[in-house]
């Protein structure tokens, strides 16, 4: 078989089981604590209670304290199948859990509980490389600096994350921006889901789902394999240049003739943060272009700027993306917002993130700092995505900025004065492109906070498709139900009666769904598809 298409960027293979129907309600029925005994007994390992001396890194497997928090216990599942039987269980108990890759999101409750049962998803640590089929087979629970260095030896790699310690569930099921998008899209683009039993969701089979899980997040099941389609990979130029607070007007000149040419090169990628906070790192200007050409036209309006430090150079993009460091404080928070291309917005911008009054909040806060990020997307990322059989996101096709404000701090009483600030902050953003109508009615999942409506913002037809997907393979709304965190794409009930569960694994039946009929729903079967994909 050759190397899989853009037509066939997205193929989930599902089993749908029947079962009786019982009453089943949100409350829980069953404990967290019997729940935990339970499946102790019942997978074995893999089951970390408090009382054992693992639990505290186990629960605690989120970068940042905003994340942290006490499950009732953690399950280390290795095997879809312990993930299907915890999960079928808990449902039908109505005990509350979550979901955690990598764990890199700072949103309290996005990737971890209280009172409830985590699912730890590093067991699925597996990378699988198919060199015939152009594609590789990876455990969600992965992170992107190992997939990578593990495709290295085969001069290929995928679209994934910038940082290497961030996980690849979360990231991708969340759209991922990668430095390859003006050429590939976004990592969500770029998977292809497969197992091996009932139903098979892709372009022309259940499209629905095959397209609402790029961007849908964990809304549908719990993803334990992702297969990716891979691409050659080399020496790119890249690295990172850092300049003086006052130079930022002339790189934001430099970031409007970058954005603003006809054709943007889609080899050149570039993600810009200042902190305005901080006079000794000033701003940080990362820049990549993906063939080994040093000083290409399309950064010459960067040129002529001073830097008081520069690392760019030809390297392999593993080690470029090694210097992408995140920051190191305890409690972090990031909002985002989005706008277009246009000097007279830059320019307020660029007065609202240095002078306004939130900024003298933050800083008195202990360690308070901030960092305000520019990622600009191009029309042939967008473009890139729709090439691919399109996504959820609902992105309009033009040249935009994704803006995101990181805030740190150090103290957890400071919670509430950290994150009041930083909302102003985008607040005032978003006020500012509205007035000059250039504001952009997206909100970039990956750089989030947990109060911002994400998937709100895809579009009113993008969300009534959603929530009809939705209502299809998880019509009781266990994921919206039962997992608290991250960003649902339904209201709540009070009068759901029965729980229906997904639980999705590539290669390996990884959709399970109980039907709101006492029947059950077969589908045929797509054996050689399958086959050929994971073998």
């Amino acid at each position: 078989m050759a190397r899989i298409t853009g037509s066939r960027v997205l193929t989930i293979l599902a089993a749908l089981l029947c079962f009786p129907s019982p009453s089943f309600g949100v409350s829980n029925q069953t404990t967290a604590s019997n729940a935990c005994s339970y499946l102790q007994n019942v997978l074995g390992t893999g089951v970390v209670l408090p009382t054992e001396a693992s639990y505290s890194s186990a629960s605690k497997g989120n970068w940042v304290q905003t994340a942290w928090a006490s499950p009732t216990c953690v399950i280390q599942a290795t095997t879809a199948q312990q993930v299907s039987q915890a999960v079928r269980y808990l449902s039908r108990g109505g005990v509350h859990f979550a979901i955690r890759s990598g764990g890199h999101s700072p949103a309290p409750l996005g990737a971890n509980i209280n009172d409830g049962v985590l699912f730890d998803m590093s067991g699925f640590n597996s990378v699988q490389y198919n060199a015939r089929l152009g594609v590789a087979v990876v455990g969600t629970g992965m992170r992107w600096g190992d997939v990578y260095r593990h495709l290295d030896q085969y001069n290929v790699t995928v679209v994934g994350g910038r940082i290497l310690g961030v996980g690849v569930g979360g990231l991708t099921l969340g759209s991922g921006l990668s430095y390859l998008s003006d050429l590939y899209g976004l990592a969500c683009d770029n998977v292809v889901l497969a197992d091996g039993s009932i139903v098979n969701a892709n372009k022309h089979s259940h499209p629905d789902l095959w397209w609402a899980l790029k961007g849908g997040a964990n809304n549908f099941g719990i993803v334990t394999r992702f297969t990716l389609i891979t691409y050659p990979t080399g020496l790119v130029w890249g690295g990172y240049r850092v300049y003086t607070l006052d130079a930022i007007p002339a790189l934001f000149d430099a970031l409007l003739a970058y954005q603003s040419v006809a054709v943007k090169d889609p080899y050149a990628n570039l993600m810009m943060q200042a902190f305005p906070l901080n006079g000794t790192l000033g701003v940080l200007l990362n820049m990549v272009y993906n063939k080994p050409v040093g000083n290409p036209a399309a950064f010459t309006p960067f040129y002529d700027i001073p830097a008081i430090a520069d690392t760019v150079h030809i390297q392999p993009m593993t080690d470029f993306l090694a210097s992408q460091v995140p920051p190191s404080l305890p409690r972090l928070n990031w909002y985002a917002t989005s706008f277009k291309t246009d000097a007279t917005l830059f320019e307020t911008v660029e007065e609202i993130v240095t002078t306004s009054p939130e900024l003298d909040t933050i800083r008195n806060l202990t360690a308070g700092s901030i960092a305000v990020g520019w990622q600009p997307i191009s029309t042939s990322a967008i473009m890139a995505g729709h090439a691919r059989g399109g996504n959820a996101l609902g992105l309009a096709n033009t040249n935009q900025t994704w803006f995101v404000i990181d805030i740190g701090w150090w103290d957890a009483e400071d919670d509430a004065v950290a994150n009041e600030a930083a909302a102003s902050l985008v607040a005032r953003v978003e006020d500012a492109a509205r007035t000059r109508d250039q504001y952009v009615d997206y909100i970039f999942m990956n750089d989030a906070a947990v109060t911002q409506d994400v998937i709100g913002h895809y579009g009113m037809g993008n969300v009534a498709k959603l929530r009809a997907v939705q209502r299809r393979y998880d019509p009781l709304e266990v994921f919206q139900k039962l997992v608290p965190g991250g960003n649902n794409v339904s209201e709540l009930s009070q009068n759901v009666r029965y729980i229906p569960t997904t639980v999705l694994d590539p290669c390996s039946c990884n959709l399970v769904a109980w039907a709101v009929q006492r029947t059950c729903i077969l589908a045929s079967l797509f054996r050689r598809i399958v086959l050929a994909a994971c073998s």
